[in-house]
């Protein structure tokens, strides 16, 4: 019942400014219509299919997430990536695209014109793209999508659903959406204009170390699982390797459509997307091969998505054998560092979220400011003499690490006082499937 009200009052205040700034927004969209680029039909259809693979992740991560944990918390996975998209992208169409790309306060949060897409056109561009300003939304309000569905590995299993649902809401407006304006709206962390020397192209500070540090708010915010609970063995193996590879074939489009154009780039980009995962998943199992005396499948899946992770702030900015190198070292600091964080920390970071997505993302912005190449950028790394780089990549990092963690916990605390937010131990032990959404995955 919560949930509804809460969920209501959302969508009133977002109709209410909407009403408040709609003629001025179409006003300014009617101004800016002079200032439309020539648009590129070819781009328009890379990023229409590159649209689509990346969507293909969200139920790729209900797989992979699901696979892993107890068999009573499949269907809830599915629900939280299923119902968790959808609200994400409805509030990024509502505000948080507007908050991302429309002006700029003071270099951390843009404004209102666009929001409820009005005044985006589907047809044009008012951003110098060779893509219509809508489409863009559609391709960013994807990565937004995908980014809450990472979130919910972290706290699985103990969470409740109506709580996990209203906190991506206002984590969507109040910490992403001011996160990709940051990075990629003309904020204080951007390339161009911000205070600071940094390079991301397709996500490591605004995806993977945010929801990575955001699910171990949460985690603590909310605390551990029941000592009942069986941890760490997959129910589902050929789900979640299914899962995997869905990711895998969708993050050719996460990152080769990141730059929103058909062109020796988007190639460069693509192949090192590839040659870094398959590093990373060679490395990983001859890793798992010294240490534990065989390869598991569970194994190969964690590598390949650490690979994944590492290239993907600097896939344009380095060339392959850098890309091979930043796959590789991305598998050592991924599987010891989910290691040390399982046995010497007090947080259940129930599918190592953290230990793939924000320890990976960390690395991969490092690498970018070691490894960026000068003829693929005009800040190359500190390897060609980019300190300036390689130190505004550190930096980005303990922004990103400080912000999202602080923002993400006090949002957890806060619905605390409004609403139950996790399980009952008894509710653990008899699973989400069951309690919450009355459906059992499995006959």
């Amino acid at each position: 019942m919560r949930f509804g009200i809460i969920m209501i009052i959302i969508i009133g205040v977002l109709f209410a400014l909407f009403v408040v700034i709609s003629p001025e927004a179409s006003a300014e969209a009617v101004a800016d219509e002079a200032a439309d680029s020539v648009q590129n039909t070819t781009d328009m259809l890379w990023v229409a299919v590159a649209i689509a693979l990346v969507f293909l992740m969200s139920p790729g991560i209900a797989l992979f997430y699901g696979g892993m944990l107890r068999k009573q918390s499949m269907t809830s996975t599915m629900a939280q990536c299923g119902l968790g998209t959808a609200v994400v992208f409805f509030i990024w169409t509502a505000i948080g695209y507007s908050l991302a790309f429309s002006g700029d306060i003071l270099g951390f949060i843009g404004g209102l014109g666009g929001m409820m897409a009005s005044g985006v056109p589907f047809d044009s561009s008012t951003l110098g793209l060779t893509i219509p300003d809508m489409e863009f939304l559609i391709f960013q309000g994807m990565f937004a999508a995908v980014s809450a569905c990472i979130i919910v590995g972290a706290s699985a299993e103990r969470v409740r659903f109506p709580a996990l649902m209203v906190f991506l809401a206002l984590w969507s407006v109040l910490v992403y959406a001011p996160m990709a304006h940051m990075v990629w709206g003309g904020g204080i962390l951007s390339t161009e204009g911000g205070l600071i020397t940094t390079l991301d192209y397709a996500g490591g500070t605004v995806v993977h170390i945010c929801s990575g540090i955001t699910g171990i708010a949460i985690a603590l915010a909310v605390g551990r699982r029941g000592k009942r609970i069986i941890k760490d063995r997959p129910h589902n193996i050929p789900m979640m390797f299914l899962g995997a590879f869905l990711i895998w074939v969708g993050w050719i489009g996460f990152n080769g459509g990141s730059g929103l154009a058909v062109s020796g780039e988007m190639v460069n980009v693509i192949m090192n997307t590839l040659i870094s995962s398959v590093a990373a998943m060679v490395m990983w199992a001859v890793i798992q091969a010294v240490k534990v005396g065989r390869v598991g499948v569970t194994g190969i899946c964690a590598g390949l998505i650490s690979g994944l992770v590492a290239i993907t702030p600097g896939c344009a900015f380095v060339d392959t054998p850098a890309a091979i190198v930043i796959g590789m070292a991305g598998a050592v600091v991924c599987y010891f560092g989910a290691s040390m964080i399982k046995k010497r920390s007090n947080v259940d970071d129930a599918l190592d979220v953290f230990g793939l997505h924000g320890i990976g993302g960390i690395w991969g912005a490092v690498a970018t400011g070691i490894f960026a190449v000068p003829l693929l950028t005009d800040t190359p790394g500190l390897i060609y003499g980019g300190a300036s780089l390689f130190a505004g990549q550190l930096a980005a990092v303990g922004f990103t690490l400080v912000y999202c963690f602080a923002i993400s916990f006090a949002i957890m605390k806060a619905l605390s006082y409004f609403m139950r937010i996790r399980l009952t131990e008894e509710e653990e032990m008899i699973g989400a499937d069951i309690i919450e959404h009355g459906e059992s995955a499995y006959n």
